[in-house]
This record gives C-alpha cells, structure tokens and sequence, in this order.
C-alpha cells in the first residue's frame, strides 16, 4: 500500500481506502463529484496495522477543550457562535474552531510512551494511522508535524469520529480485528471492542473496569499519574501568601479579637478558593502560550500532568467553594468577593491583552484583597493603605512583565501573542517599575508625616527606618531581574529569597517596636 495513502472520513458512498490490497482503480459517484477510490484485493501475509486515538492517548490533552478557550480568550463574543454551532452537533463545533491561529502542533505534550510504541511498530514495518474524533484540520497538522503516520482518519463538518462510528469506520478500513488499537477513555470501548489487540492509557477506573470485562488481555501502558503536589501546583497553593493581604486592615487597625480574626480567616479562604479558579481559566485560556514558556511550560495543564476536562471541572467547584465560604462573611464581603471575580475574569479574557491596563488591573486585584480585609473586620479602608498598595503592587506587577519580556527577548522568540506589548519594551517597562516603586516610597513617608500614625503609634519615629528597607528592597529586585535571577514572580521570589525574608522580618520588627 503507498505510504502517502491518508484515510479520512468521506462521504458514506466514499469509503476510505482498504490496507494490505492490490491497487486497481473504480469511480464512484459522489452526490456532486466523482470520487476516485484506490480498491486493492487482499494480501494476507501485510502487517496488522496499529491505529492510535489523538486526544488523551497521544497527547495528554484536549484539542476541543484547547481551541474552545484559545477562542474565547481571544474573542469572548465567540461563545454565542460556538452554541449555535453545538446546536447543530459536535462535529459543527469542532469544525468552528477547527482554525486556531495560536495552533503549534510542536509544543503539545506528546506521551512518550505511546511515541515509543508508534516508533517500535515503525520498525517492524508495520502501517500505523491516527484516528481522533479531533476536526481533520488539526489531525493532519499533527500527523504531518509528527511524520509517523502512514495515514489518518478525523472528524470533519458533519461527521464526529467517535465511539461506535469510528470502530465502524475502522473495521470498514481494516476488517473486523484487523488492526491494535491504542485509546484511552470510555468513547474507545467499542473501538477495542473491535480491534484485534486492545492498548490504553491514562484510563479512568471506571473505564478499566470495563475495558477489564471486554477485553481481558488488554495491555496498559504506564504513565505518570497526578499527585496531590500536581493539584497543588494547578490550584496555585503557593500563591496563597497574596491573600495574606486581607489581613493588613486587621493588622494597621491594631484589632486583634477573636471574631476579627476568624472573618480575617475565613476571607482569607474565601479568596484564596476563587483565585485558585481564576489561575486554572487563565491557564486554560493560555495554553499555547504557556507552552513556549521556560517555566510556565512545567505547570499541570500546558503539561498535560492533569488532564484539561479535570480542570474544567475544578473551576465551579472551588468558585461555589469560594462563595460558600464567603456568605459566613457577611453579604458586603461576598459583593468584594464578585467583585474581584469579575474582574479577574475579565483580566483572563479581555485586560490583560491591553499593554500598561494589565499591569494597572494586577495592582488593582492586590488592592482588592486589602479592601476584602477592612469589609471582612469591618474596620474603614485606609486611603493610605489603598495608594501604597496600588503603587507597590503596580511597580510588582511590571517586574513580571519585565521578567517575561526579558526571557523571550533572551531565547529569542517572538513577541508575545496573548500580551500587548514587544520584546522591544523591556527598558521603558524597567523604567515604570522602578518609578512606580519609589513612588510607594513616597507614599509612606507621606503617611509617617500625618497626624493619623500619632493616634495609632507612640514610637513613630522608628517608621522612618521601614523607607529605606523598602527602597533597598525595591532596587535589588529591579537589579536581579535585569540579571535574570529572578523568578517569574516576585511575589514568588520573595517568598523564597532569603534577603527579602529578612527585608521583611527587620520592616515588621521595627513597625511592632513603633507601636
């Protein structure tokens, strides 16, 4: 059979054509063409070809739930076309977003053990197709990016590629048992059904189960399988510590009861729930992106070490978690608990392709956690607190522009598609860092000057001291990072550096001596 032979789904008078047979030709008539089929006679002593599922077994992802967020990421409008196309059926939608402009074939987590065996049946010579119920447009970029495939079968407009019909349409290819068949979940029970050989990965217990009763001789391939440290690093657990904001109106009112500090606890909670969800959207809607990054390529979901469709499942659940949590509040937090979910939402989808209102809306969601804090304790919101906030948080957020701009102009990689800024912009976002920093300084020694720090603290003098601990810190993390030492967060950076833990202890010990 000729190697450059791809099967595809045709219409069902067009069937595609049949391995291991003698080449003759027949035309057959299609509803508006004619249709040339190469139709070949039996040879008996051919190789059983091997068919591998796309989605799932050979990436750990999802092409369907991957183009639906890339969409949405880029035109939240979108989601008014993709349910009228999923009215009209799977295959409508998956051929809807069946054109990604951000699809790199090259970046999707391949599983190498399924590659491995793809390679072993390569070198016994035997035909080896790919067979997805992914649109046709993107199978045959993967298969042509991959180069290992003799053909490969796909959904197009009308025809989803699934479950039962695709075990038809590879037993109308290969004959009943006629081909292995390398799947994964529970569509591909009555593809194994008909295969000679059944392989799987990744299978959930269930579908083990019953592929157990099916096919008793089935072969299973190892794979790494998540951890509870794989889901703390998907839910972001370490970014927690920028919730440890909401306590600062507690902490600068000097209120320390039980009741306050328990609502501080449970907003603290609260937040960290709702932001858990908002990080696994922004990673669903980032996927390609994160996937040509140095770092964020390692994170669950571009990984591919937590299947997408579990991280789909997530974001209700920790969002209502967040809800529940925060009703016990009180009514006024859980409108600041909307509030700042709306407003990372609309970052993930909309702000944060907008150059400078990225950064300005980051410094603003840190501004929301100090705000959560004072409606928590209900205590007044510091006008100070506010302005230093947002100017420190601001200067933060540009740091990690800068870091991402700085790699990518070092690996020499384009410029970023889900930002709307150049690699070119790297000095005058240095710049705004540092003169957004300093202004947080400025902000401080104002506020030491007022006659409000006289009725809070009876040693005042000694905040004078927390200015230049503040600029020391501030222009360090600026020099680091132009040193490319510092980590893609310097929230996360200083978290884990030793001179900034220190930074931080001697500041805190000089505002309790004050008091």
């Amino acid at each position: 059979m000729r190697s450059d032979l791809k099967p595809q789904t045709l219409p069902h008078r067009a069937r595609p054509p049949l391995p291991h047979e003698r080449s003759e030709r027949r035309y057959e008539r299609d509803e508006a063409h004619w249709t040339t089929l190469e139709i070949e006679t039996p040879d008996r002593e051919a190789p059983r070809p091997l068919v591998v599922d796309l989605d799932g077994t050979l990436i750990a992802s999802d092409l369907l739930i991957e183009t639906a967020f890339s969409e949405l990421g880029r035109r939240p409008q979108s989601i008014l076309d993709m349910l009228m196309a999923l009215s009209r059926g799977k295959a409508a939608l998956k051929h809807r977003l069946s054109e990604p402009v951000d699809f790199n074939p090259g970046t999707l987590p391949y599983d190498p053990e399924v590659l491995s065996l793809i390679r072993q049946a390569r070198a016994a010579g035997r035909p080896v197709y790919l067979a997805s119920a992914s649109h046709q447009r993107l199978v045959e970029s993967i298969a042509d990016h991959l180069g290992l495939f003799t053909g490969w079968f796909a959904s197009d407009e009308t025809t989803n590629l699934a479950g039962r019909r695709k075990a038809q349409q590879l037993v109308e290819a290969f004959g009943d048992r006629g081909f292995d068949y390398v799947g994964n979940d529970a569509a591909d029970l009555p593809v194994w059904e008909k295969a000679a050989q059944s392989i799987a990965i990744r299978t959930p217990a269930g579908v083990r189960r019953k592929l157990a009763r099916q096919c008793p001789d089935a072969e299973h391939l190892t794979h790494t399988r998540p951890t509870w440290r794989t889901w703390a690093r998907m839910l972001r657990v370490h970014q927690y510590a920028k919730n440890a904001l909401i306590f600062l109106p507690l902490l600068a009112a000097h209120l320390f009861t039980l009741e306050a500090i328990t609502q501080a606890v449970l907003a603290f909670i609260a937040f960290s729930l709702c932001a858990s969800s908002i990080y696994i959207l922004n990673d669903l809607v980032d996927l390609q992106d994160d996937r040509g990054h140095r770092s964020k390529s390692k994170r669950p979901l571009p990984s591919g070490a937590i299947p997408l469709m579990h991280g789909v499942m997530a974001i209700p659940v920790l969002f209502l978690g967040a809800l529940a949590v925060g009703s016990t509040v009180s009514l006024s937090f859980l409108g600041v608990l909307l509030g700042y979910f709306a407003l990372t939402t609309a970052y993930s989808f909309v702000l944060k392709r907008m150059m400078v209102v990225d950064v300005i809306t980051l410094a603003g969601l840190y501004s929301v956690r100090v705000i959560g804090g004072a409606v928590a304790v209900s205590v007044a919101v510091s006008e100070w607190l506010i302005a230093f906030s947002m100017m420190i948080f601001m200067s933060l957020a540009l740091i990690k522009r800068y870091v991402e701009l700085a790699a990518r102009r070092d690996a020499n990689l384009p410029d970023p598609t889900s930002r709307d800024y150049k690699n070119s912009d790297l000095d005058i976002v240095a710049a705004l860092a540092a003169a957004a920093g300093f202004n947080a300084v400025t902000i401080l020694a104002l506020y030491i000057s007022s006659d409000s720090v006289n009725e809070l603290y009876s040693r005042p003098q000694l905040l004078w001291l927390v200015g230049p601990l503040l600029m020391f810190w501030i222009a360090r993390a600026l020099m680091l990072a132009g040193r490319r030492i510092m980590d893609d967060d310097p929230v996360v950076f200083a978290l884990k550096d030793r001179v900034s833990l220190l930074t931080v202890a001697a500041a805190a010990a000089l505002i309790v001596a004050a008091v």
